[in-house]
């Protein structure tokens, strides 16, 4: 952690983080963890840990700066951390909006739905973990049934789900019988999110997660989601040194738990609506956060998640377009390694729509077109195809056109351009819906080996689940 690699803002923000964790600390809600915390020699009142500037600094720098989640297929392994960028599903919606606005609880079935768009898309080399929260799905375990669909129905790399030891072990034990206990332990095979609880706390079952995950070395995201003007200051400087204080700390204790294990820096940190209370995700001071995430990240030399195609719209609709496409832009071009909640999500997370998926698919394209930027050479420069053309003349039937057209512009899949007859906002539904229709009618199950898929049954049963009901997910 070098003060040296900081721009004299992100210093700044550092400097008041290490502040706070020295004066006012982190609270801890685990015994195991506040004994651990003063085995390593930090200063513990009862469930606050004060941790100076030197030991976060320790600490953090055993962190691996890059590491690699392999996915059950290979084709889907990604590297986290560096300049890579890869985009993740959304998480934790209790509801599905309707175009309308209208909505509904989250069933399985629209569990299982996602699961399919995702592995669908060739966006995303990751899926998996509350995609939604199904309402007939709740209760204990429920997190390994959703790793079993996940499991099922994609072979890309695995985000699970968080809860009690007991319930995290399940996962773990699952993921053994997939990859093995002993190759589980030497390649990360699955990630999760561990948040802290703003202001400066963690609960008993985020640290329980973490405690599961490191001890199978698996990669956790430790994720502060404080909201400007009610879980944190009014002020966004405030507002990102609490968040990176909480942030760091966590990442501290992941490394005293197993020096190495891989672990991500992140942050849904965002502003709060003044006029309700409520979160407001969709605003340029969330970009403006999830940029400074990712600024901190790399001055510590971590991995970085955040961001999103994030919206406070009640339904698809303008607000939801130029919402979604700035925080999406804003994230991608901070080169958030990990952008979670890209697609899909609606009314400051309260929400998954199928539409919103599609068109955020849209936006996803567009933004990595317009980041990629013009490519300027003797071929795209085209000097000698305009001297050949000449003045008045036209170049739609040029060799070199046709060479470019296919790959220089963007080629929008749902988009509307030149004349349309009739209703336009029809029009654009109808492709929308289409578009997700077609994707969900050509999905294809990638093979999992018999063997391996019973045993995962069998597990499942033994947690008391019923087996026709396992097998019914296929046919969902």
């Amino acid at each position: 952690m070098k003060l040296e690699h900081m721009d004299e803002d992100v210093r700044q923000i550092h400097e008041a983080s290490m502040q706070i964790l020295e004066k006012t600390g982190m609270k801890f809600h685990h015994p195991e963890i506040i004994e651990l915390l003063q085995q390593k020699g930090i200063t513990v009142f009862g469930q606050t840990a004060f941790f100076t500037r030197e030991q976060i600094a320790e600490w953090v720098s055993k962190a691996p700066s890059v590491f690699t989640l392999y996915a059950r297929n290979p084709q889907y392994d990604i590297v986290v951390g560096g300049d890579n960028v890869e985009c993740c599903p959304g998480s934790g919606s209790p509801a599905i909006s309707d175009s309308d606005g209208s909505k509904h609880p989250a069933m399985m079935s629209d569990y299982v739905n996602f699961l399919k768009l995702y592995h669908q898309s060739d966006i995303y080399k990751m899926n998996g973990g509350f995609v939604v929260q199904p309402a007939d799905m709740s209760g204990k375990h429920g997190i390994s049934m959703m790793l079993y669909a996940t499991i099922l129905l994609s072979d890309k790399g695995i985000i699970t789900g968080t809860g009690p030891r007991e319930e995290v072990q399940g996962v773990m034990d699952m993921l053994g019988i997939v990859f093995g206990k002993e190759e589980l332990i030497q390649k990360p095979r699955a990630i999760t999110i561990v948040n802290t609880n703003t202001p400066l706390q963690f609960d008993k079952n985020m640290l329980e997660t973490m405690m599961v995950f490191v001890k199978h070395s698996q990669p956790v995201i430790i994720a502060a989601c404080s909201m400007a003007g009610t879980t944190a200051p009014v002020t966004l400087a405030g507002t990102i040194a609490l968040t990176n204080a909480e942030v760091l700390a966590g990442i501290a204790v992941s490394q005293m738990l197993r020096e190495g294990t891989p672990v991500v820096y992140g942050s849904q940190t965002t502003t709060s609506d003044m006029k309700t209370g409520s979160i407001a995700i969709g605003s340029p001071e969330g970009a403006l956060c999830y940029e400074y995430a990712a600024r901190l990240a790399k001055a510590y030399g971590l991995p970085c998640r955040g961001g999103g195609s994030l919206t406070d719209a009640k339904s698809l609709s303008v607000q939801a377009g130029y919402e979604s496409m700035l925080t999406y832009l804003v994230t991608q071009r901070a080169g958030m390694n990990l952008i979670f909640q890209s697609s899909g999500i609606m009314d400051g997370y309260a929400s998954m729509s199928y539409e919103k998926f599609i068109v955020d698919l849209e936006i996803i394209k567009m933004a990595k077109r317009y980041l990629a930027g013009v490519k300027v050479n003797h071929d795209t420069l085209a000097v000698d195809v305009i001297n050949e053309v000449g003045i008045a003349g036209q170049f739609l039937t040029t060799d070199h056109t046709m060479r470019h057209c296919r790959k220089e512009p963007f080629i929008p899949e749902i988009s509307l351009r030149g004349t349309v007859i009739g209703d336009p906002s029809e029009q654009l539904l109808e492709k929308i819906r289409n578009r997700k229709d077609k994707m969900l009618a050509t999905y294809q199950q990638p093979e999992l080996p018999q063997e391996i898929q019973q045993q995962l049954i069998e597990y499942l049963v033994d947690k008391g689940f019923d087996a026709e009901y396992i097998k019914s997910l296929s046919q969902m």
